[in-house]
């Protein structure tokens, strides 16, 4: 029995006219390549119902922010597990992200980085509000009439 678990077999199905050591060999890497992707677990967006169902304490935050697509990206960053759900009761609509009870250090700190960000990008002027800025000076500088002066003044100086 135990020599049973221990070992085991694989089938492999491969469509040749001639069996020879390459196709082997290029068959057992895609076979391989696909094993190591299928045990890769993925990090980021799931669905609540996957989160709960792993078996791990599941802790939520709720979020105001309509802009949750960036906090996204952040927390791919950190590898951390989530599930956004969107409570319609109130209004303006909330968000509530839940997450793995074990992520709550790495959860804490993608949100640092994801509120830094926001407000960052809340300080800066657009390009287009600069560029009207600039477009008004040089308008007003067209407008603004030159006095020219003209020194005929040739002559040698002491």
């Amino acid at each position: 029995m135990q020599e049973e678990v221990t070992q085991k077999t694989i089938a492999l199905v491969i469509k040749t006219s001639k069996l020879s050591a390459s196709v082997l060999k290029a068959a057992m890497r895609i076979y391989l390549n696909h094993q190591k992707q299928k045990s890769q677990k993925s990090h980021g967006k799931t669905s609540v119902k996957k989160l709960v169902g792993e078996g791990v304490g599941v802790s939520s935050i709720e979020v105001t922010d309509s802009n949750i697509k960036s906090f996204e990206r952040v927390a791919r960053k950190y590898n951390v597990d989530f599930a956004v759900k969107k409570d319609r009761t109130c209004e303006p609509p909330k968000y509530l992200v839940f997450f793995k009870g074990r992520d709550a250090d790495a959860l804490s700190q993608a949100f640092k980085e994801f509120v830094y960000g926001n407000e960052k990008k809340k300080g800066r002027t657009s390009v287009r509000e600069k560029l009207k800025h600039f477009r008004e000076a040089v308008s007003q500088d067209k407008n603004r009439e030159r006095s020219r002066e003209k020194n005929k003044d040739r002559g040698q100086s002491l």
